[in-house]
């Protein structure tokens, strides 16, 4: 067991691990996973002893970054879920997963070529983001907005089609949002 995880971190540690996964986030998003730590040490504004203090291989770090990818957007859906009707809610989190996906794939890869078994460790963050995603489309399916014979496993397939298509338009955001609205009227009942 790491120390990370024997015994809450002191605030200052605390706030580096948080940075590091931020600047790291954003470092591999603009960069790739081919960065070294050394520059998003630097990128941080913390020495590579501090990164590697709370992340000990790149591979810890990608694999962190993940699970706070995960983490985050479970946090995203159920904001979504508390503040907007079941429709809106619906629509606007495939937007945000399908927005989220970038980059997931390349890190996945860098991960399994390292050896780490992506599925095993995303696991329980990858459940819940499921689990809230099922509740999402029941709630959009009763409001009568979204198709009744749609399952979660055609709308990850939607998802993960979706974002492929919108990640390799790139920065064209009206082919991003004719994609949108054309995979959107097909979720939507056929009156």
């Amino acid at each position: 067991m790491s120390t990370d995880q024997a015994r809450p971190l002191r605030a200052d540690a605390a706030r580096n691990r948080a940075r590091l996964l931020d600047v790291a986030a954003q470092v591999f998003a603009d960069r790739g996973v081919s960065v070294t730590t050394e520059e998003i040490a630097k990128a941080a504004g913390v020495g590579v002893g501090t990164l590697f203090r709370h992340f000990p291989t790149k591979e810890a770090l990608l694999e962190a970054v993940l699970v706070r990818r995960l983490e985050t957007l479970t946090s995203e859906i159920g904001r979504l879920t508390e503040e907007q009707e079941p429709a809106a809610a619906f629509f606007a989190c495939f937007t945000l997963m399908v927005d989220q996906s970038a980059g997931k794939k390349e890190f996945a890869q860098a991960l399994t070529a390292a050896g780490v078994d992506v599925h095993q460790k995303l696991h329980e963050p990858g459940r819940l983001v499921r689990a809230r995603l099922a509740d999402l489309l029941v709630g959009a399916q009763r409001a009568g907005a979204v198709r009744a014979d749609l399952a979660v496993p055609e709308l990850l397939a939607l998802l993960v089609g979706t974002a492929v298509m919108v990640e390799r338009l790139g920065q064209d955001q009206a082919g991003r949002e004719r994609i949108l609205s054309v995979i959107f009227t097909g979720l939507r009942p056929a009156h």
